[in-house]
């Protein structure tokens, strides 16, 4: 019955990792629903989310690649350090930064407190809002040439509040692009790529951190639903980036909007637990 579950939590894992709607507040909340009727736990959705970075190498690897050489080429003075892709290479060290310190000095609230099912419904709900203010306000008119330093640090404390289950990663990236006036393909193509280093991070030391810890799955059934997100995320970036390029995020707006509506009077019923 536990692989079944894993490999349920997979398939949602890869369909909400890159859609604006936070992954980890979706396994968090359908723990509670599944047959254990637990919360799969911190470890368990940042392992899961090595699958659905390994469909982001995937999808972007010729820019992956160009970037990293271009990178080091800059680096050793081979080519100019104004180079596109070699700022870019840059850009993503310094947007990684702030989630990996914020992420280091507040593990132990990330893996209890901010799982709070009350702090996931308000996140979902108020993060969803600004997501659709932020949609509807922007100039959406920069493009990822128009990165500056300052716009990365701002983009990577935005990435950092997904450290918070509710938020969303893409979702609190792609709203602070948004409100700096950027076009939506361009934010969400800047928001995947610099989760890489840090979700990549965040996976292998929560790996290495329970190898021989006990959790409510195994190591295997972890990776049978790390498998299972990483097909199902590839499918799921290619949809999301043709969707952005002609709608509005509206149709998230609204589905985070009600999935926390609905999370808060469950919990006030008593149907659901806060932990």
């Amino acid at each position: 019955m536990q692989l079944l579950e894993a490999i349920v939590l997979g398939l949602v894992q890869g369909l909400t990792e890159f859609l604006p709607v936070s992954s980890s507040a979706h396994l968090r909340i359908l723990g509670e629903f599944l047959p254990t009727a637990e919360d799969p736990g911190a470890a368990f959705t940042a392992i899961t989310q090595i699958g659905t970075e390994a469909a982001v190498v995937v999808f972007f690897w010729r820019d992956i690649v160009r970037i990293i050489r271009n990178w080091f080429l800059a680096l050793f003075g081979r080519i100019p350090r104004n180079d596109p892709d070699a700022r870019m290479g840059w850009l993503i060290i310094v947007g990684s930064i702030p989630i990996v310190v914020l992420g280091l000095l507040f593990q132990d609230q990330i893996e209890t407190t901010f799982r709070s099912l009350w702090i996931i419904a308000a996140m979902l709900i108020f993060f969803g809002v600004l997501l659709g203010i932020a949609d509807h306000v922007g100039a959406k008119r920069r493009s990822l040439n128009d990165l500056t330093v300052g716009h990365g640090v701002v983009y990577g404390f935005a990435q950092s509040l997904a450290l918070i289950p509710g938020v969303s990663r893409s979702g609190g990236t792609i709203t602070a692009g948004l409100f700096m006036g950027y076009e939506r393909a361009a934010a969400a193509r800047y928001a995947f790529l610099l989760a890489i280093p840090a979700v990549f991070g965040s996976g292998f030391y929560q790996l290495f951190k329970s190898w021989d810890e006990p959790g409510v799955f195994s190591l295997g059934e972890t990776a049978l639903a790390t498998v299972v997100a990483f097909v199902v995320a590839l499918a799921v970036i290619a949809f999301f980036m043709r969707w952005i390029s002609r709608h509005s995020f509206l149709p998230f707006v609204l589905y985070r909007v009600a999935l926390g509506t609905v999370l808060i009077v469950l919990l006030s019923l008593g149907v659901i637990d806060a932990y």
